[in-house]
């Protein structure tokens, strides 16, 4: 593994970083390796990690963080926007004075640090992104609807585990309409532009199968607008293909998420 020119603090920390009108929970292993800033899924919390972190070891600076009203002591907020997402990042980064980062997303979480790569191209190391940020224009009116009565149904209990931090504390509409917006930025129009203006390198890790809430080919007939990335952007390359499934992806082949992180730092020329 390759050092890096990057802010380093020798002490583990955990605690909360204000933001806006909230707070994150945050954790930050310390140590002088390269900072890996990991980026959840949706509705996910930073204990998701946890395999990947443990397979890539000691030697990575591992930063990783629960959203807005995710997880059981982040805060909430007024804006649960994909652009406050973004902003998280820089604050994150900023609290914790690293310069320079290696962001990993999953999910949602890759839509993230595809955006946040491609716009701080000097501060981005590179970026691995687990089975999202694939541009494919899968939201409509009817998918709109079915977003919206699926998380109707689900709001009467959503409360109840929201003590445990395994749901976040938004409301049903609040959480149908974070999903209804990724549907968009995802269109081709949207999501082919800002993968297309990445210039580090970037690595996909690729599920197979269905999600949660998806039917049929659904989710491979996503996947299939990576190739199209692939051949446009010669930055962007598919690290691997797993048998996983997109929602068990990090618990079964965190392998593969460890491996594309050595790779794309491995290509850092930045802090050579």
């Amino acid at each position: 593994m390759t050092k890096c020119s990057t802010s380093s603090t020798s002490a583990q920390w955990s605690g909360m970083v204000p933001v806006d009108d909230t707070a994150l929970a945050v954790t930050d292993t310390g140590g002088p390796g390269i900072p890996v800033v990991y980026l959840n899924g949706q509705f996910a919390t930073q204990g998701y990690w946890r395999r990947v972190i443990a397979e890539l070891g000691t030697n990575w600076r591992h930063i990783t963080y629960d959203e807005r009203a995710r997880g059981r002591k982040s805060k909430r907020s007024a804006d649960y926007s994909f652009e406050a997402a973004v902003r998280d990042v820089d604050a994150v980064l900023a609290a914790r004075e690293v310069d320079r980062a290696l962001v990993v997303g999953w999910s949602y979480g890759a839509f993230v640090a595809a955006h946040w790569a491609g716009r701080n191209p000097g501060r981005a190391i590179g970026a691995v992104l687990v089975d999202g940020a694939q541009p494919y224009n899968w939201l409509d009116a009817a998918m709109e609807q079915r977003i919206r009565k699926t998380f109707r149904r689900m709001s009467w209990f959503l409360p109840l585990l929201r003590p445990t931090g395994l749901t976040p504390r938004m409301n049903a509409e609040q959480m149908a309409n974070s999903n209804i917006e990724l549907g968009r930025l995802a269109r081709v129009d949207e999501l082919g532009p800002v993968l297309d203006n990445i210039t580090v390198p970037a690595r996909y890790v690729v599920a197979s199968g269905t999600s949660l809430g998806s039917k049929g080919d659904e989710q491979e007939r996503i996947r299939a607008g990576l190739d199209g990335v692939v051949a446009r952007n010669a930055n962007i390359e598919i690290s691997a293909k797993v048998a996983s499934n997109h929602d068990a992806i990090l618990k079964r082949d965190f392998p593969a998420v460890a491996e594309a992180v050595r790779e794309v730092a491995a290509l850092d020329r930045g802090g050579r």
